[in-house]
C-alpha cells in the first residue's frame, strides 16, 4: 500500500472525519513496520498546516473551514493571515481574536464571518510555528536583580518579556532604553512572557545599534559558518594559469568598471568599440561559478542568504569578503575570470547578434560615476586627463547607451525616476543629513548595458531550451489601473485617453502628464498600479521594462539568481542545457530567492525609517514645506522638501472642519468649508513629534489645502477607518515601478506596512525599484548595491 503524504491526505478525504494515527496506519495497511513512517508523515503534514492535531486525532485543515498561513500584525493592532494557498484572500484578524499569536507566526485560523467584496474575518485557532524566537527588545524597567521588563523593538509585536540578564564578569548592565536580545520563554500572563537576554546591543539612539536590531528583526545573517569560511580561505589570492585554460584571453582589451566611490566589489566591466555599421559591446561579469561549485558549503550558504543585504553603515554580503571583494571582484590591473556577453548593435542601437563565452580579463581602470559625469558629460579638462587612456572608449559608450535608452523608451519601458535618499553620517556615526542621491547619465550608461546583457542572455538560454530563472514583472493590477484611468478621465488629460485604455497606455499617460501640474499625481498613482517583480522558471516577460524576455545575469557576487543563470550558460555552451536542473528544484529556488529579496527590501526600508526618526528627533518644532504624497481616511502623508523624509498629518489635528475621504478622486474634502487636500499639493507643516518606539513622524498642518465652496463637492466619502480591503491604514502604498513594489504580496495592498507617519519618504524604495537596471547606487558604505530590476 502506498505510504506517502498524498496517500494520507487522500485517506482523510475519503473517511471525511478526524483520524487517529492508528486509524491512519490501518487505513493505509502500513503495518507495524511502517508505523513510524506514517507518524513522521503526520508530523510533517501538521507542520505544513495541512493537518491539525485534535486531542489524540488529526483533522484535515481544508475540511475544518480553516486557513493556514502567516500572521501579519499591523501597527494599529489588527492583523491578517496571509494564506499559503495563494488563490485565497487574506483573512482579517481583530486584536481580540489573535489569542497568543505573534507577528510572523504560522497559524491556522477559522473563518468566522464572510463579507462580500471585503476580506473575510476570522480568529486564530492554533499556532503552528513561531515566526521568531529571538527578539531585540527595549529595556523599559528594572524589575529586580538581573531582571528587566522589556518590549520588542518591532511595534507589530504585541507582547512584553520579563527577561533575566547576567552580564559576564566586568560586563555592563543594561540601562533604560538600551537594546538587548531576548530569547522567548514560557507565558506568564496575557501577553507577558519570560525570557533570557543573550546580548546587550547598546543604546537605542545609536545608529549602529539600530542596524543590528533590524538585522535581527529580519533574520539577516551576520556571520558565516566555519565550513563556508574554510572553503573561502582555501581559495587562491589570484587566479592562475590553470584557471585560464579554455578561456578567451581579453587582458589587452581596456575594460573599465564604473561604480560608486565607496564600492568595494566590482562584478561587471564594460568595453565598447565602433565597428562597421554599428557598435560592439562586451559586458564582462565576474565568473563566480568557477569558484563556487554547486552543493559546496559556499554555495549552500549563498543560496540560503539569497542576496547581499545593504545598510547605511554596513553590508552583509552573500559571499565572504575574500571572494566578494577579492578573488571574484573585477579589480583594476589584475587578472580576473569572467563570463562575457559579446553583443553587436546596428548604428541605430538594434542588436544584431550576441555570443557568450568564458574569458580572462584585466580591468584597465576603476572609474566612479562622479568621474564619468565630470569628464565625459560635463567636459571637465582635469577629469578628462585623468581618464585619458579610456576617454575615446567612453565617448563611444555614451553614444551607444543613448541609442539603447531611446529604443527602450520607444518600446514603452516605464521609468519612475524618483530620487533615492542618501544618509550622511558624522565621524561619530550620527546621521547629519538625508538628501537625494545625485543621479546623471553616467549611471545610465552602465544600466543600459546591463539591461542589454540581461536580455541577450535570457534570449540565448530560451532559444537553447535551457532552464533558467527569469526575472518577471506582471501587468499592472487591473482594478488599480481602472481606477487610475477613471480618475484621469476627470482631469485635463481626458482628451489624451484612448477609448479603451489598458496597461500599454501607462507610458502614454506619463509622457502626457510630464511637465504639467498633474505630473506628480499621475506618476504616483501609476506607480501604485504596479505588481511585484519576482523570479520564475516560466517565461512571462517584464512589464516595467517592456521586455519580452529578461533575466538577471550581471550581479552573481550579490544575487544568487544570477549565479544560477551563469551555470545555465555554461551548461548550454557545453551542449548540456536541456534538463540540466530539475523543474521542481528551479521552482523552489525561484520562490526562496523572491522571498529573500523581499526580506532585504523590508530590512532596508525599516533601517531607513529608523535612521530618519533619529535624524528628526532634534528638529521637533521646526517648520517644513512638503508635498502630499498619499491620503487615507484618517489623514495624509507629507514628503518633506528640506530633508528627504516623510511624516503624517492626522485629521484629528485639523480642527476647522470634518473631512471625508474620496478615494476615487484621491481627495480629502471638508464638509463645511469645501477645503480640499489632494495628491501633489504643496503645504507647510510643523514637526510635532517623532517616536522611535513606533517609528512615527507626526506633523501639524500650518498652511495649505485648496479652499472650495461651502458644502464641498458631491459624492459619497468613505467612512472613517474603512477601506475596501478591510484594512485601515495607508491607502495605496503598495506600488513599485518596473520592479518590485512596496507590498510583499502582489495581489494585496499592504496599506499599513509603514506606520502612520513613519520613516523616509516613499521615494526611497520606489527609486531603488524604478526601472530594472541592476546598477549600483553610491550610498554610504553600500559596496556594490545595484538598482533592483
Amino acid at each position: 500500500m502506498d505510504v506517502s503524504p498524498a496517500a494520507v491526505i487522500r485517506l482523510f478525504r475519503e473517511r471525511k472525519r478526524p483520524l487517529s494515527d492508528n486509524e491512519v496506519v490501518d487505513g493505509l495497511r502500513a503495518g507495524r513496520v511502517r508505523r513510524q513512517q506514517v507518524r513522521d508523515i503526520l508530523d510533517d503534514l501538521v507542520e505544513e498546516g495541512r493537518l491539525i492535531r485534535i486531542d489524540r486525532a488529526y483533522g484535515l485543515t481544508e475540511s475544518m473551514n480553516l486557513m493556514v498561513g502567516r500572521l501579519e500584525i499591523q501597527r494599529s493592532g489588527v492583523g491578517y493571515v496571509i494564506p499559503d494557498d495563494k488563490r485565497r484572500k487574506d483573512l482579517f484578524i481583530s486584536q481580540r481574536d489573535m489569542g497568543d499569536a505573534w507577528h510572523g507566526d504560522r497559524v491556522a485560523a477559522a473563518v468566522t464571518r464572510e463579507r462580500t467584496g471585503k476580506n473575510h474575518e476570522g480568529r486564530v485557532a492554533r499556532i503552528l510555528e513561531r515566526g521568531h524566537n529571538a527578539f531585540p527588545c527595549r529595556v523599559i524597567k528594572r524589575m529586580g536583580k538581573d531582571l528587566f521588563l522589556c518590549r520588542p523593538t518591532d511595534p507589530r509585536q504585541p507582547m512584553s518579556f520579563m527577561a533575566d540578564y547576567r552580564p559576564a564578569a566586568g560586563g555592563k548592565e543594561p540601562s533604560l532604553e538600551d537594546i538587548i536580545t531576548v530569547t522567548a520563554g514560557e507565558k506568564l500572563e496575557y501577553r507577558i512572557y519570560s525570557g533570557s537576554a543573550t546580548a546587550l546591543l547598546g543604546p537605542q539612539r545609536d545608529a549602529a545599534v539600530q542596524e543590528k536590531l533590524v538585522k535581527i528583526n529580519h533574520e539577516v545573517p551576520s556571520t558565516f559558518p566555519r565550513r563556508t569560511l574554510a572553503e573561502a580561505g582555501a581559495l587562491p589570492e589570484e587566479p592562475g594559469e590553470a584557471d585560464f585554460a579554455g578561456r578567451q584571453d581579453l587582458r589587452k582589451v581596456p575594460f573599465v568598471t564604473i561604480d560608486g566611490a565607496k564600492a568595494r566589489d566590482f562584478d561587471d566591466a564594460v568595453h565598447v568599440e565602433k565597428i562597421s555599421r554599428g557598435y560592439r559591446l562586451r559586458v564582462a561579469i565576474a565568473d563566480v561559478s568557477h569558484y563556487v561549485p554547486e552543493g559546496s558549503a559556499l554555495d549552500k550558504e549563498a543560496l540560503e542568504r539569497g542576496n547581499s543585504y545593504y545598510f547605511p553603515q554596513s553590508v552583509e554580503p552573500m559571499f565572504p569578503e575574500r571572494l566578494s571583494n577579492g578573488l571574484c571582484s573585477l579589480n583594476p590591473h589584475v587578472p580576473r575570470l569572467a563570463m562575457v556577453a559579446d553583443m553587436k548593435f546596428s548604428d541605430k542601437g538594434i542588436i544584431r547578434e550576441s555570443v557568450f563565452y568564458t574569458a580572462v580579463i584585466q580591468s584597465a581602470a576603476r572609474l566612479t560615476y562622479a568621474q564619468v559625469n565630470q569628464g565625459l558629460l560635463l567636459g571637465d579638462e582635469e577629469a578628462r586627463k585623468t581618464m585619458a587612456p579610456v576617454m575615446p572608449m567612453l565617448e563611444k559608450a555614451e553614444k551607444l547607451a543613448r541609442l539603447l535608452r531611446g529604443l527602450r523608451q520607444e518600446r514603452g519601458t516605464l521609468d519612475f525616476d524618483l530620487p533615492e535618499p542618501e544618509i550622511h553620517f558624522n565621524l561619530d556615526g550620527e546621521p547629519v543629513d538625508i538628501r537625494p542621491r545625485v543621479r546623471h547619465f553616467g549611471h545610465q550608461i552602465v544600466e543600459e548595458f546591463m539591461i542589454a546583457a540581461n536580455e541577450a542572455v535570457a534570449r540565448f538560454l530560451t532559444e537553447q531550451e535551457t532552464p533558467l530563472l527569469y526575472r518577471i514583472h506582471p501587468d499592472p493590477d487591473p482594478a488599480k489601473l481602472e481606477a487610475l484611468f477613471k480618475l484621469l478621465g476627470t482631469t485635463s488629460l481626458a482628451t489624451s485617453l484612448p477609448a479603451e485604455p489598458g496597461p500599454g497606455d501607462l507610458n502614454l499617460m506619463l509622457r502626457a502628464a510630464a511637465e504639467t501640474d498633474l505630473d506628480f499625481l499621475v506618476s504616483r498613482l501609476a506607480l501604485r498600479t504596479m505588481m511585484q517583480a519576482s523570479y520564475s522558471p516560466r517565461h512571462e516577460g517584464h512589464f516595467g521594462l517592456a521586455s519580452v524576455c529578461y533575466c538577471h545575469f550581471t550581479s552573481p557576487i550579490r544575487r544568487y539568481a544570477d549565479l544560477i543563470v551563469h551555470r545555465a550558460i555554461k551548461k548550454a555552451l557545453a551542449g548540456e542545457g536541456p534538463g540540466w536542473i530539475s523543474p521542481i528544484k528551479l521552482q523552489k529556488a525561484a520562490e526562496h530567492l523572491s522571498r529573500r529579496e523581499r526580506v532585504a527590501m523590508e530590512a532596508e526600508r525599516e533601517i531607513l525609517k529608523r535612521i530618519t526618526v533619529l535624524f528628526l528627533e532634534d528638529k521637533v518644532g521646526q517648520e517644513f514645506t512638503g508635498v502630499i504624497g498619499s491620503l487615507a481616511d484618517f489623514g495624509f502623508w507629507v514628503e518633506l522638501k528640506e530633508v528627504m523624509a516623510e511624516g503624517m498629518v492626522r485629521l484629528s489635528t485639523i480642527t476647522d472642519d470634518y473631512y471625508g475621504f474620496f478615494p476615487e478622486r484621491q481627495e480629502l474634502l471638508g464638509e463645511r468649508t469645501g477645503r480640499a487636500f489632494r495628491l501633489g499639493q504643496t503645504i507647510t507643516v510643523e514637526l510635532m513629534d517623532v517616536g522611535i518606539d513606533r517609528l512615527e513622524v507626526n506633523l501639524r498642518l500650518l498652511e495649505g489645502g485648496e479652499m472650495g465652496e461651502p458644502g464641498g463637492r458631491k459624492g459619497k466619502p468613505r467612512a472613517a477607518g474603512s477601506s475596501k480591503s478591510g484594512r485601515s491604514g495607508r491607502s495605496g502604498r503598495s506600488g513599485g515601478s518596473g520592479e518590485q513594489g512596496k507590498s510583499t504580496k502582489s495581489k494585496r495592498s499592504k496599506k499599513t506596512s509603514a506606520a502612520p507617519g513613519a520613516g523616509a519618504a516613499p521615494r526611497t524604495a520606489q527609486a531603488a525599484e524604478s526601472g530594472d537596471a541592476p546598477k549600483r547606487s553610491s550610498s554610504s558604505r553600500r559596496r556594490g548595491r545595484r538598482r533592483k530590476r
